[in-house]
């Protein structure tokens, strides 16, 4: 007798685990989002104030996913400058949430992907300008130890 094979179905698995993940991360945003209709809006406006953001902001910001700005962590170690933006709470705080609101990860996910994006990130991350600050304190920071 033949055992039973362990994953007959493999792309079948493969796509309720996908499914699941959906459901799950709809779950979570759903309470997440009823998480905010049980507080005051003195305790909404206390949380946005807490964050750094607007209300209207941490509204949309809820519903993302928790991981919407990890290619900004990839593209300040690209540019080498993550301890810098590290040491500016405010300036990662507002980078981050202009990333969770772009609509270029994919291609940001593509450049960073090839090693392209240190050198094209000025054409489509709205980022830009503040990265670029980023770089030259980097620059100065650098000389300063000479």
């Amino acid at each position: 007798m033949q055992a039973p094979a362990e994953h007959p179905y493999p792309r079948v698995e493969r796509a309720l685990e996908a499914i699941a993940d959906w459901v799950n991360r709809y779950r979570r945003t759903q309470a997440d989002q009823q998480f905010l209709t049980e507080c005051s809006p003195q305790e909404v406006e206390h949380m946005a104030r807490d964050l750094g953001v607007s209300h209207d902001d941490l509204v949309r910001l809820v519903p993302t996913n928790p991981n919407a700005a990890a290619l900004l962590d990839k593209l300040l170690k690209a540019l080498g400058v993550e301890n810098i933006a590290q040491q500016n709470p405010a300036v990662l705080n507002d980078l981050k949430r202009l990333c969770v609101f772009c609509g270029e990860k994919e291609r940001c996910a593509h450049e960073l992907e090839v090693g392209a994006a240190t050198a094209h990130y000025k054409e489509y991350c709205p980022n830009a300008y503040t990265l670029d600050s980023l770089v030259v304190e980097k620059g100065v920071q650098h000389k300063s130890r000479r």
